[in-house]
């Protein structure tokens, strides 16, 4: 996980957690790391799209899909045509990673600007949903990420469209978070220059809701109260 100079860190979450493994290791601003569990659920569940980085015959690939978690496992799913559902099928090592940006950090030297961020990455391989039944209950809890209750109401798969529906997941054990939150961290030679400094926050905000023009079904309690102003 690449960040900006040392001195422009301010440590995110101190933990004594160690990293499960050597490349799931932060060594770059460490004192950023985070290798608790709950940390890491909370990125992932906070996130509707992570990025695969793989590589086949063709090269290196980096491709973002839709995700969910449930338990102990981070689950995508794909066409089973897709060229990435074919490599994890293969056994591909993968790394998988999930960013969401809290603010632009503005000091007063440009080299000590900074982001606040929540990110993880997530190593292994991913094994595909083998029983039908285990399929439509992983795509029920999918459709309840989208919107809690939505998967009592939707159309649910049928027969042709799961068997054409690769569902994988990747055990969470190999993980590791890193996150920055707060000012920035001048040197001490820049405090004095006449620079704004402080931070631009940004938030992901749920706006309200857009019926379809052929819709005639009035809205559900998830969509009337999917409106709301807190961050997400």
């Amino acid at each position: 996980m690449s960040t900006s100079s040392p001195a422009n860190e301010t440590p995110a979450a101190l933990t004594s957690a160690q990293a499960p493994s050597a490349r799931s290791r932060v060594r770059r601003v460490a004192e950023n790391a985070n290798y608790e569990r709950e940390t890491l659920y909370a990125i992932i569940d906070a996130a509707y799209v992570c990025h695969i980085a793989f590589t086949d015959p063709h090269g290196t690939h980096c491709i973002p899909t839709a995700c969910w978690r449930e338990g102990q496992h981070l689950y995508i799913h794909g066409s089973n045509g897709s060229r990435m559902v074919k490599r994890m099928l293969d056994g591909a090592q993968v790394c998988v990673t999930i960013t969401h940006i809290d603010g632009l950090v503005l000091a007063r030297s440009a080299f000590n600007h900074s982001m606040n961020y929540r990110s993880c990455m997530i190593y292994g391989q991913f094994e595909a949903l083998v029983e039908t039944a285990d399929k439509r209950s992983s795509m029920d809890a999918f459709m309840h990420k989208i919107a809690p209750g939505r998967e009592h109401e939707a159309r649910p798969g049928n027969a042709k469209e799961l068997a054409a529906t690769t569902v994988l997941r990747i055990p969470l054990d190999e993980a590791a978070c890193k996150l920055r939150r707060g000012p920035p961290v001048d040197d001490a030679q820049d405090q004095g220059l006449p620079v704004w400094a402080g931070v631009l926050p940004l938030q992901q905000f749920q706006a309200p809701p857009i019926a379809a023009s052929d819709n005639v079904v009035a809205a559900p309690d998830y969509v009337r109260q999917w409106h709301r102003s807190e961050e997400r």
